[in-house]
């Protein structure tokens, strides 16, 4: 018997719709269920990883996951959410798209589970071999217009200057039939996905009642924002991925780490696999002890775990500590590396370090922590830069190759979080 995932999610605050039934359903019976992926990168970025976290909290408790990664419909696009068309990707793309997913959906979900093992499946599978008159006959005929004209994603694209193609405009079709094709290929019974997905699964829930006679299941989550109401995920670096090629796990664990307080015990029900207790006594730290940052330490060192494994956690925890540390230049060259692997550099000949050296309003515009001398001097001025975690003082002030590590490596800093490694050659 499965344990109560709803009441799972519903202490964690991710549930925001539900079919009338799911809730005793998860209560009481052992179900498969799925989430779709759309393979519109290599990577998944962290606004994947609370469905990510649905379907591997399903199957810890005791439900069968399947996770679909949408080589099919990614070569339609999901117009739910969006304001104008995606750009349409070439098949070999989608392919190479949906190898770099299937590689991180496998850290979470249990592939060799002797009861429920999760399983990938590539909705092209079934999709690419449709054909459009068997597709229109047998399954577009149970959709009206004014169905599918009611559905919130599309009746919001029908109102932007844009408006919505006929390829857009059947995606909800076609994520429609995967739900039917994973109901009679594994008797899939429930699909999830964010509350932008909810049009999406009733009309899927209506077409298996319709061809197949039986009701099936639909669970939404919150879309995430943060307290300042911008979408989770965004910097302004971009998007934080899952890839380690793409986001440092040094930076992956900066991003949790720099969690408002306002949002850090939402991110660690959603985020971790802590249980109640653990995230209120997590909580109470924020209100008792805000400056030392725990819940924001535990949250960053989980969920960097999660994906990245554990020493790559050790990693990241050890460059944290030296961000600000001014015994930095005790280190040798091979440990500051090592510590600052992920912290992006520029390489400069030691012959610009020669005579007086170079200007320090020169150094921040060289490695881009300042756009113009002027900002420089302005950063300098406030307080705001720093050379191997000293504070500059001195808008003049001119660096020499001998202040380097070894000398070989400056560690420009701006303000507490940005860093910059100078490598002189």
């Amino acid at each position: 018997m499965a344990s109560d995932a709803y009441s799972e999610f519903e202490w964690r605050e991710m549930v925001y719709e539900g079919t009338e039934g799911v809730r005793d359903v998860l209560a009481g019976e052992k179900v498969t269920c799925y989430i779709g992926f759309d393979p519109t990168a290599s990577s998944l970025h962290v606004g994947s990883l609370l469905p990510l976290m649905a379907l591997a909290r399903m199957q810890r408790c005791g439900h069968t996951p399947i996770a679909i990664a949408g080589g099919g419909t990614g070569m339609i696009g999901d117009p739910s959410g969006k304001t104008q068309e995606r750009q349409l990707l070439s098949l070999e793309q989608i392919e190479e798209n949906v190898r770099g997913i299937r590689v991180q959906l496998e850290k979470f979900l249990d592939f060799d589970a002797p009861a429920n093992a999760a399983r990938i499946v590539n909705n092209a599978d079934w999709l690419a071999k449709l054909d459009l008159m068997t597709f229109l006959r047998d399954t577009g005929k149970h959709f009206t217009v004014n169905y599918m004209l009611a559905k919130e994603s599309v009746r919001r694209r029908l109102d932007s200057d844009d408006g919505i193609s006929y390829t857009e405009f059947s995606y909800l079709m076609l994520q429609s039939f995967d739900y039917l094709q994973l109901f009679d290929r594994y008797g899939c019974t429930l699909q999830m996905g964010g509350s932008d997905q909810w049009g999406n699964i009733t009309a899927g829930i209506d077409l298996i009642r319709k061809l197949r006679g039986a009701r099936v299941h639909g669970l939404v989550m919150p879309l995430v924002t943060t307290a300042t109401g911008v979408k989770f995920g965004k910097t302004e670096a971009g998007a934080v991925w899952l890839d380690p090629a793409r986001t440092s796990p040094f930076r992956f664990y900066q991003f949790w780490l720099n969690t408002d307080d306002r949002d850090a015990g939402r991110y660690l029900r959603f985020f971790t696999f802590f249980t109640n207790e653990e995230v209120a006594a997590l909580e109470d730290t924020l209100k008792t002890a805000p400056e030392r940052r725990e819940a924001q330490r535990a949250l960053a060192r989980e969920v960097t775990r999660l994906l990245h494994g554990a020493e790559a956690v050790a990693r990241a925890e050890r460059a944290s500590g030296l961000l600000f540390a001014e015994e930095i230049t005790t280190l040798n060259v091979d440990e500051v590396l090592e510590v600052f692997d992920d912290v992006p550099s520029t390489e400069m000949g030691v012959e610009s370090f020669a005579g007086e050296g170079v200007g320090i309003a020169d150094l921040l515009v060289k490695t881009e922590l300042a756009a113009s001398k002027g900002e420089a001097t302005r950063l300098v001025k406030n307080g705001g830069v720093y050379l191997n975690n000293r504070r500059v003082t001195n808008e003049r002030e001119r660096v020499t190759a001998d202040r380097a590590i070894a000398g070989q490596l400056l560690l420009v800093r701006k303000g507490q979080r940005q860093n910059h490694l100078v490598r002189i050659r």
